[in-house]
């Protein structure tokens, strides 16, 4: 590489405020930006200033520029913002971040809009839009159910179904509930707490409760939807890995007309007994091709909590695979 072009530099126009923003407490998210791109930046009186080889400076000055425009839409730039502005930066498709970000789905009881963050995630909120049956597959903290649940009470709202279902097996595909303390209520709630507290944090608890009483929302275990035919309800089923093939089945043949279905799960956790097969591995076997049904694999790269969860779900990965190498080279040896 020529001298010149490891010396190249870029000035950036940045506004005091969004720089507050992008640079992070400490500067941690632009040290971030220099170690990823092997590059130097430099505030100098609202420029900055990017230098190291030219690639690298054209591709760090293309992210900075897309966290800006998030900046001046007025959203808050996260951790979890500069490390998938970076990561796309990396494949030279930065500016997927702000096209993202104007797809808004709605907005929480405090005002807070629910948008898609990743292209996956993206992905997966056009997929529901335009399919019947839609499956989220992937780990955890990629969105899968409250995106859906974003999506569902916006129907609601807009008047495109009548009822919003949200179910998931509890405790285990058998559901034995019998051996706990209380009525049946009290039993399931903890099982689906996670769908009201999705529920509360986007309707607010006092319309969520009205909507409720009235038979509109319904949250309830996977065993209360045999026997019953769903239209004109946007009905979720969360945690489907822990279904068996005949409860999945059971669940698919509720559906309706005018009723849409997101089914949300993660192969890698299942709670099933050893030797059970999960419902919704069967599920991608027997359904990938039927027009209607679409299935959205999200990735750790769609992770959207703390970092931290990202890197966990990498090293789980590896280790699952390396695992998994092992026992392939063990089988082939005997």
């Amino acid at each position: 590489m020529n001298e010149i072009s490891n010396n190249f530099s870029m000035n950036i126009d940045m506004p005091i405020e969004h720089m507050q923003k992008i640079f992070g407490m400490n500067d941690s998210y632009i040290k971030k930006l220099e170690r990823d791109f092997h590059v130097s930046v430099v505030d100098r009186n609202g420029h900055v200033v990017i230098s190291g080889e030219e690639r690298n400076v054209m591709r760090a000055a293309g992210v900075l520029r897309q966290l800006t425009i998030l900046s001046d839409r007025g959203n808050e730039i996260e951790e979890q913002n500069v490390d998938y502005a970076i990561t796309l930066g990396k494949e030279a498709k930065e500016d997927a971040l702000t096209e993202i970000d104007t797809d808004c789905i709605c907005h929480t009881i405090n005002g807070k809009p629910i948008k898609p963050k990743t292209l996956g995630q993206k992905a997966y909120v056009d997929a529901i839009r335009n399919n019947m049956v839609v499956f989220g597959l992937g780990p955890a903290g990629t969105g899968k159910t409250y995106l859906a649940m974003a999506m569902a009470i916006t129907a609601f709202k807009n008047d495109e179904v009548s009822r919003i279902i949200l179910t998931r097996p509890a405790i285990e595909a058998g559901e034995k509930l019998g051996f706990l303390p209380g009525d049946l209520q009290s039993k399931v709630d903890p099982y689906l707490r996670p769908l009201y507290d999705a529920l509360y944090q986007i309707m607010g608890a006092e319309s969520f409760t009205k909507n409720m009483e009235k038979g509109l929302i319904e949250v309830a275990p996977l065993a209360y939807m045999r026997g019953r035919t769903l239209d004109n309800a946007y009905i979720i089923l969360d945690e489907a890995q822990n279904t068996t093939p005949a409860q999945m089945k059971m669940f698919l043949t509720r559906i309706g007309f005018g009723s849409k279905v997101v089914v949300t799960g993660d192969s890698s956790q299942k709670d099933l007994p050893v030797g059970t097969k999960s419902g919704l591995d069967v599920a991608e076997k027997v359904l990938n091709k039927i027009e209607g049904i679409e299935f959205c694999r999200l990735t750790s790269k769609d992770v959207v909590r703390h970092p931290l969860v990202q890197k966990i779900v990498n090293a789980y990965d590896n280790y699952e695979a390396k695992e998994k190498s092992k026992g392939r080279e063990k089988y082939g040896r005997k």
